[in-house]
């Protein structure tokens, strides 16, 4: 079959041979460069030593999980296909809700249109939160690693994940949780061949460990022998990554936190003002729904302007937004944002009351993401772009176009 495929304005060209785009949450560059430099990622240092092409790219803000695993699913950043966090104030509804459904979901995906036009597609994710958003209306295997012991032919287009891949369940809270996407992939590459498939980890690893310590090179060396597999294979691999991650705490080991529900309510009253934190989801043991992004929701009677100058004169907050100039800047959805968007510098997070963040998990200082400073990630290629782009803006949702119109 030799056609192209058009999804939200963009125009995808019919694949030769497998592709396939990896997303490995939490990765800025530093971790690849560093396992590199340390030996153990060989596959990787030939790719960043020419044999494959490397760019710097620019993730969505808010740097979360499921704004940027949906941005690059579809091409499109979150004003078109609507997903602008993993946890949102819901203004019809007037509840604060997961935005893993879905219902939520405005555009559809480059994977459920190939899958239509006839190519076999297949889908990976670490944790469940995610699998069916990416695979809403995906003819096709889909399927989580936290969930791989309840797949069905019905459900996930495949069954027995387990046999197939020789690993355990593992936990949720694991490095094994990401190891057992990349080994699915591998085995679905050699047994089922897919055309077109999409892997996604999880950063538990990241949220725990710094680029270039032992923790981070042994993850990465996994990941390298896993992509190293994929290409003996004859795949045309593209890694992203979701976000960046960085240290969140001072010198004492403690996180840098601004409660901002609990400044307020000091400023203009209990329960004015209220303050949702996009990063909530239902695994917050590792970062204790911490991240560097914010929205702010004021009532009428409230000067929002005012408001947004004393939240900005904060030490540690790095721009605070009304709303209309947030969804212009970042590319966000009107009605799915407050009236007050809040980004923390790189070394801070913000939180809403100090009494409803469970940090007792953290048995590390605290490493997250959210804002402007773990909007750098990478995008790398296992095969050469002869055209060159000397001033192009690349985004990690561009993955599915350099790996299938551009990538030679």
């Amino acid at each position: 079959m030799n056609k192209d495929i058009t999804v939200n304005d963009r125009r995808y060209q019919w694949m030769d041979h497998p592709v396939v785009v990896v997303c490995v949450d939490g990765c800025q560059y530093e971790y690849i460069t560093a396992a590199v430099a340390a030996g153990v990622a060989p596959f990787l240092g030939r790719l960043l030593g020419g044999r494959g092409t490397c760019y710097m790219a620019d993730c969505v803000i808010p740097s979360f999980t499921n704004p940027n695993n949906l941005s690059i699913v579809t091409g499109a950043p979150p004003s078109v296909h609507g997903i602008c966090g993993n946890y949102f104030f819901d203004r019809e509804r007037g509840e604060e809700v997961m935005m893993n459904d879905p219902r939520y979901l405005r555009a559809g995906t480059i994977l459920a249109a190939f899958a239509d036009a006839g190519a076999k597609v297949a889908v990976i994710t670490a944790k469940d939160k995610l699998r069916k958003l990416l695979g809403h209306k995906m003819d096709g295997i889909c399927f989580s690693s936290e969930k791989a012991d309840q797949v069905s032919l019905e459900e996930n287009g495949i069954d027995n994940v387990l046999g197939m891949v020789g690993m355990p369940v593992p936990s949720v809270y694991s490095a094994e949780l990401s190891e057992f996407v990349f080994v699915a992939g591998v085995k679905l590459m050699e047994r089922e061949r897919p055309d077109l498939m999409y892997l996604s980890t999880t950063d538990y690893i990241q949220h725990k460990a710094a680029p270039g310590t032992t923790m981070a090179n042994d993850f990465y060396a996994m990941m390298d022998r896993n992509l190293a597999r994929l290409d003996m294979l004859g795949a045309t691999i593209v890694l992203t990554a979701d976000h960046g991650m960085n240290d969140k705490h001072g010198h004492d080991g403690q996180p840098n936190v601004i409660y901002l529900q609990d400044t307020l309510d000091e400023w203009i009253g209990q329960d004015h003002a209220r303050v949702i934190l996009p990063i909530t989801d239902p695994y917050v043991v590792h970062h204790g729904a911490l991240g560097s992004f914010a929205l702010v929701y004021v009532p009428e009677d409230v000067d929002a302007g005012a408001l947004r100058d004393r939240i900005a004169a904060l030490p540690g907050i790095e721009t605070v937004l009304s709303r209309l100039d947030a969804c212009d800047y970042f590319e966000l959805p009107f009605d799915r944002v407050g009236d007050i968007v809040v980004v923390a510098s790189q070394d801070t997070v913000i939180g809403t009351n100090a009494d409803r963040h469970d940090l007792s998990g953290l048995d590390v200082p605290l490493r997250s993401h959210g804002g402007l400073s773990e909007q750098k990630v990478p995008l790398v290629v296992n095969r050469t772009v002869p055209k060159a782009f000397p001033d192009r803006r690349w985004r990690n949702f561009d993955a599915f176009e350099l790996g299938l119109n551009l990538a030679r």
